[in-house]
């Protein structure tokens, strides 16, 4: 009988969390392409053993996070830690807020999906298409005003100005990264937590303990709700007495939107301007709690009948209506993204800003419910007969 000791035991890899030493670079269009052969993307299996692999995806992933913090921080954006009267050293989540977030007229905060971290929308259209794309980057951009032209291409490492300081304030939310890590004092996803060191290549993942919850922000619905009680409801201390609400709501963190200000909405029905989702998880019949009559314009179901918009997994072009499996409660768009639920936000933002910009701007514009039919072959609705065609096959 063999046995090991802890020395014979391979060590934990370790990758530096640095694209040049882990051999890549950032190309003139904004992408981490290899090093050796400037048309690879990023390789995930270098090493027959996951755990090498999975440790080198973490160090890049660490390396895309600081990318983008930094790319935020240049556009005006501060860290804010959560809860408020936490230390540097104490558990807390971040969040990114404007520097406007007080003066502002508008505010657009967006909850992401609770497996991403602060900032990224999808590692996948970082890898496939560029950093900016794949992050909230370009989205801060245009809702601070800080690029004229949206669609245009920018130097990543340039600081673009604009002397008319917008009237809109951003705050990101942070619904993933809400599990604190004692020995490096951070926060960080369920995802990255197996990739924290550990005494050898073979042993398991350390356990989680009350150590590492954040108070008040447990789990993505409890981060949801502290946003709105300690950030957005400080009215004429952290941001206008006055200001107007605009929510982006991704999967997860639209549901928690949702059932938040469902159960809140008399105190919130003032305040909020328009909600925009991506691939919605609420159900009306469930979610709306008892405010389900859309015949009461007071009521949180008019109000997600009319002001509220669901972004769906579709190839169709963004923005055309779309039929939902389910009953939101509110008319659905196609997002211009038909495989992965991640991806929805990059190519749908563009759309959603265009409809907040437009609720805004118009505070009594109401949106008609669409009927959306499905067609068959011949171009009409499935069961319908048309009678001159019955009788030309007989």
């Amino acid at each position: 009988m063999f046995v090991f000791g802890r020395k014979d035991l391979p060590a934990d890899p370790v990758f530096p969390a640095d694209l040049t030493k882990l051999g890549y670079f950032i190309n003139d269009n904004d992408q981490i392409r290899m090093i050796m052969d400037p048309e690879k993307e990023f390789q995930y299996k270098i090493n027959k053993h996951e755990r090498w692999n999975d440790m080198q995806r973490e160090a890049m992933n660490t390396c895309i996070r600081n990318i983008v913090s930094s790319r935020l921080h240049d556009l005006g954006l501060v860290t804010l830690r959560l809860p408020l009267t936490a230390k540097p050293t104490d558990p807390h989540v971040p969040i990114l807020v404007s520097k406007n977030i007080s003066s502002a007229s508008r505010v657009i905060v967006v909850f992401g999906e609770p497996i991403q971290d602060l900032g990224v929308w999808a590692y996948r259209t970082i890898g496939h298409e560029s950093i900016d794309a794949g992050s909230a980057v370009a989205f801060a951009r245009a809702v601070l005003n800080e690029k004229v032209d949206a669609d245009s291409t920018t130097d990543p490492n340039s600081k673009v100005t604009n002397n008319n300081l917008s009237d809109t304030a951003l705050v990101l939310a942070n619904t993933g990264q809400l599990v604190w890590h004692c020995r490096s004092r951070r926060a960080m996803t369920l995802a990255s937590w197996p990739c924290v060191p550990r005494e050898s290549a073979v042993d398991p993942p350390p356990a989680m303990t009350r150590r590492n919850k954040i108070p008040g922000n447990g789990n993505w619905q409890e981060h949801v709700n502290y946003v709105f009680d300690e950030i957005l409801a400080a009215r004429g201390r952290l941001v206008r007495a006055d200001a107007k609400i605009g929510v982006i709501g991704l999967a997860d963190g639209g549901l928690g939107a949702i059932r938040y200000l469902a159960n809140n909405w008399e105190s919130w029905r003032p305040y909020i301007s328009a909600i925009c989702l991506s691939n919605p998880l609420h159900l009306a019949s469930i979610d709306l709690g008892a405010q389900q009559n859309t015949e009461d314009s007071s009521s949180f179901a008019s109000f997600i009948s009319s002001r509220c918009r669901g972004y769906m997994i579709s190839n169709q072009p963004v923005g055309l209506p779309v039929a939902s499996s389910h009953d939101h409660g509110c008319n659905c768009y196609s997002s211009g993204e038909g495989l992965n639920v991640e991806c929805i936000m990059p190519q749908a933002w563009k759309n959603m800003l265009e409809w907040l910009d437009q609720t805004f701007a118009d505070p009594n514009h109401c949106e008609a419910r669409l009927v959306i039919r499905e067609f068959s072959g011949n171009g009409l609705p499935e069961g319908f007969v048309d009678e001159e065609l019955d009788g030309e096959d007989n």
